[in-house]
């Protein structure tokens, strides 16, 4: 009888209880563009190498690769506070971007390579600072791009 009794009012509850919603439209809209170039010739560095973003906007982050090396945007903390909607890769043709392919789901780490650029659609769900943006990519001298100043903070507000 108790049993039957606890579950009858916590059926009324999930009734009574209105489910929380997130305000805002996570699959459509404008979004925000934030371009981040990897390295230069030469260098090893995010430019800028500080980002700020604000929960519940959508963004693309686009990330352009003007160097001759591979490089990674890393962030395992960063992508712990986003919303990923998705990562496309993309290539200029003919004066203009053509998507070459699409991802989805949870992604920490893109790779780009010289020339190429990568497109990360996502909403900030979380807020706080990220110190672990870092290209892992290690030289012909035994060090990581990071070693040598590719590191970078990003502020979600």
């Amino acid at each position: 009888m108790r049993l039957l009794r606890s579950l009858s009012i916590l059926a009324a509850l999930c009734v009574a209880v209105p489910a929380a919603q997130a305000a805002g439209n996570l699959a459509g809209g404008e979004p925000i563009v934030v371009t981040v170039e990897l390295g230069k010739p030469g260098e090893h560095a995010f430019v800028p190498n500080r980002l700020k973003f604000e929960t519940g906007k959508l963004y693309k982050l686009v990330l352009k690769n003007p160097s001759n090396d591979p490089h990674y945007f890393t962030s395992h903390a960063f992508s712990q506070m986003i919303y990923t909607r998705k990562v496309q890769v993309t290539q200029l043709r003919d004066g203009k971007t053509v998507n070459l392919a699409e991802f989805k789901g949870a992604i920490r780490e893109i790779e780009v390579y010289p020339g190429s650029s990568a497109e990360w659609w996502f909403v900030p769900v979380a807020t706080g600072k990220v110190t672990d943006l870092r290209c892992g990519i290690s030289g012909s001298d035994g060090k990581t791009h990071a070693d040598h100043g590719m590191v970078g903070e990003i502020v979600i507000e």
